[in-house]
């Protein structure tokens, strides 16, 4: 009717971006079937709580879930298939680069999936959606090929070519866990690029596990393993308020063994750890030899329990030498995060904590649909302060006492 004006929300931000869709690549269906339970939680319940992480998955659908897949030839060639439109929808691309756990037929032979592989399948997949989907977005935990994010010399710049390479292909958001440098940023500066911490989750899964811990100066101090994780334990060792203390890696520069120079010694530099509970925190524990290597150093000056929190474990020598350090009393508890694949035997070592981001990245999901903004999400300060709040609550109540 002529005169007459559009009803608009008294916050636009209440109007999703579009329906959403999320898209589990292959190896992350765990993970998208929790972020999907979690979604159709919040749109089922509607609670004031929860309201403004309510989203819809869509007319006529029931789950916020999309099937898509890469069928291979018999060569190792493959393509991308959607099996369903995702014409107008507001897409998450899931996708572990590193789930060796997935194999396919090359030749008749069983191939595990290496990291470029499942970084074409992604392509792929962007490729299959066509320019279709209202927005694409990728949810990439452990970011491809990002510990090869600087040149020193004749060498390729792999992860900035591969963010290059997305945002040719129309992503315009990319989130990722503890990247291992966050200035690769600098490589796609006109989309979306969000490198997320997990510490609030790795400090509920360690007081979740652990319920004798005594967060204090007299008890507990953090060290960092190396001096690239200074920024990640000083922030650990600000928010309770402990010491910090850091190892330097002398490394042997004349040699590469396993794409690295070797370490030849851990040097402390700290105060006493003498019979104090001891935090490390690092990005990435791959074989875990230099974490072994340090607690062992750790225990020769007679540190009490050590705990290793990672937002990555990949354990690419196995689990052996953990097993036999933690029967040996070096190690207490290893944390990590269920961001990139965990073996079953991982999975059921006493020694192992698993660190659930689902909710989390659900939360992240549902915030992005509506346009909002993350900084309360990226600065889990005040979640922080009221777990550790709760933690010694439920001491107190339980009788314990810190000494």
């Amino acid at each position: 009717m002529e005169g007459s004006m559009i009803a608009w929300p008294s916050d636009l931000n209440e109007v999703p971006y579009g329906p959403l869709g999320v898209i589990a690549m292959n190896g992350c269906e765990e993970i998208g079937e929790r972020i999907n339970s979690w979604l159709l939680k919040w749109h089922d319940l509607q609670e004031v709580q929860d309201s403004e992480f309510f989203t819809i998955p869509g007319k006529n659908r029931n789950s916020f879930l999309f099937k898509a897949y890469c069928p291979r030839f018999g060569t190792g060639e493959a393509k991308g298939v959607l099996k369903e439109s995702v014409r107008g929808y507001d897409i998450y691309i899931i996708v572990d680069v590193l789930n060796y756990s997935v194999r396919y037929k090359m030749y008749d032979m069983e191939v595990p999936m290496s990291p470029d592989d499942h970084f074409q399948d992604l392509k792929r997949v962007i490729a299959a959606i066509g320019g279709k989907a209202k927005r694409v977005n990728v949810i990439m935990p452990f970011l491809y090929e990002s510990r090869q994010h600087r040149r020193t010399s004749r060498e390729s710049l792999d992860c900035a070519l591969a963010l290059q390479e997305l945002q040719s292909m129309g992503v315009e958001n990319i989130i990722t866990f503890d990247a291992h440098d966050p200035r690769v940023i600098n490589a796609v500066p006109l989309i979306g690029f969000e490198n997320v911490m997990p510490t609030y989750q790795m400090l509920k899964a360690l007081c979740g596990s652990v319920k004798d811990l005594h967060i204090n100066k007299d008890s507990m101090l953090v060290v960092s393993p190396d001096e690239g994780a200074m920024a990640r334990n000083i922030y650990y060792s600000s928010l309770l308020s402990l010491e910090l203390g850091m190892f330097y890696k002398r490394r042997d520069y004349t040699t590469i063994v396993g794409g690295r120079n070797p370490i030849i010694a851990h040097e402390y530099i700290g105060i006493n750890v003498e019979n104090k509970d001891v935090i490390v925190a690092d990005d990435i524990l791959s074989s875990g030899e230099s974490m072994l290597d340090l607690a062992r150093e750790l225990k020769q000056r007679k540190a009490n329990r050590i705990y290793c929190i990672v937002t990555f474990a990949f354990f690419t020598n196995g689990l052996e030498a953990f097993q036999e350090a933690y029967e040996q009393g070096i190690i207490t508890k290893v944390i990590a995060t269920n961001l990139t694949y965990r073996t079953p035997e991982l999975q059921k070592a006493k020694w192992f904590v698993e660190a659930d981001m689902s909710k989390y990245m659900a939360y992240m999901i549902a915030t992005l649909n509506h346009d909002r903004s993350l900084s309360a999400l990226l600065n889990p300060y005040n979640r922080i302060k009221a777990l550790l709040n709760r933690y010694a609550a439920e001491q107190a109540a339980s009788g314990l006492r810190f000494v």
